[in-house]
């Protein structure tokens, strides 16, 4: 609150005259500083702290070796090595009863270009049909984002969608991986693992890319 002081004045000057009294203001700034506190204590209560993003990767669990493991079917494996240069096969390594296996490569480019993008809308085209008619429905009725997630991934988990498998040598560079990861999450294909390469891949990706 505003304050006025008076002072001085009360005499009398030459001439038989008096002189006005001197008026001064003192501003009381603890409403203000109390008004300040509040508001700082508002938004420090009210304030969303800033989380750090991390990747989720999903790593599958060890084989258990009393269980025999079925066949990788509608699955693409992709193999990251040198010069950022990607490869790629379909379903099992070397199936039996199946001729070797035959390294494949593949860049990012754009859709209609037969890049990355035009592999998995193919290999996933049912999940994809599927995706199409809940965006639409999601347009149409506002869907909450927790319902559109929770139907979204559903779709994924059925088999009918494509696995991912991310593999890569000692020579692949990280931005790649990221890169690639990024295209899934485009594609909204989150049924994905990364994995440790083994030997008989590592050498047929080091014929393909020597």
């Amino acid at each position: 609150m505003a304050e006025i002081a008076e002072s001085g004045g009360g005499g009398h000057g030459k001439g038989g005259k008096k002189r006005a009294k001197k008026q001064s203001t003192r501003v009381d700034m603890t409403p203000m500083v109390d008004l300040a506190f509040l508001l700082l204590t508002f938004f420090v209560l009210t304030a969303t702290f800033s989380k750090n993003k991390a990747m989720e990767i999903t790593f599958p669990a060890p084989p258990d070796k009393n269980v025999e493991i079925p066949p990788v079917s509608n699955a693409v494996t992709f193999l990251l090595t040198k010069d950022d240069r990607i490869f790629y096969y379909e379903n099992e390594f070397d199936a039996k009863d199946a001729p070797p296996t035959v390294l494949k490569e593949i860049s990012y480019a754009p859709e209609g270009q037969n890049g990355i993008r035009d592999l998995l809308k193919e290999k996933n085209k049912g999940a994809f049909e599927q995706m199409k008619t809940l965006d639409e429905e999601r347009e149409k009725t506002n869907m909450a984002d927790s319902t559109y997630k929770k139907r979204l991934a559903s779709i994924n988990k059925k088999n009918s969608a494509v696995t991912v498998i991310l593999k890569s040598d000692d020579k692949a560079k990280y931005r790649n991986m990221v890169a690639l990861i990024d295209e899934l999450k485009v594609m909204k294909i989150t049924k994905f693992v990364n994995v440790d390469i083994t030997m008989p891949e590592f050498e047929r990706l080091k014929t393909a890319a020597p």
